[in-house]
């Protein structure tokens, strides 16, 4: 399997629903932008939201196990996709790739 990185790279509030339909919330998405996850597989990382995760999962594993262009050219880079959480709310987009060689390197 190849090794993984999710980067968030973007996070929205959509305040206008948010107070017209959702119940007031203590806690929501932690996810910060910038925020990298390494795998090495394609297992959940931890301190990964679990919701975020059941989206992205499925092209964490086509990607992991050498799938390209998943979109038929939709992505300048074959190995990759942008993905965003289901939280209609506050939705998070992630970019999922398989890294250069060079990238993984200490």
């Amino acid at each position: 399997m190849k090794p993984i990185r999710i980067t968030v790279i973007r996070k929205v509030c959509h305040q206008d629903l948010i107070d017209l339909y959702e119940n007031p919330m203590d806690e929501h998405c932690t996810m910060q932008e910038g925020q990298v996850f390494l795998l090495n597989g394609w297992e959940r990382p931890e301190g990964f939201c679990e919701s975020a995760w059941e989206t992205l999962s499925p092209f964490v594993m086509a990607l992991s196990y050498g799938a390209e262009d998943i979109y038929d050219g939709w992505m300048k880079n074959k190995r990759s996709v942008m993905i965003s959480c289901n939280d209609g709310f506050r939705p998070v987009s992630f970019l999922v790739e398989v890294p250069q060689e060079k990238d993984t390197k200490n």
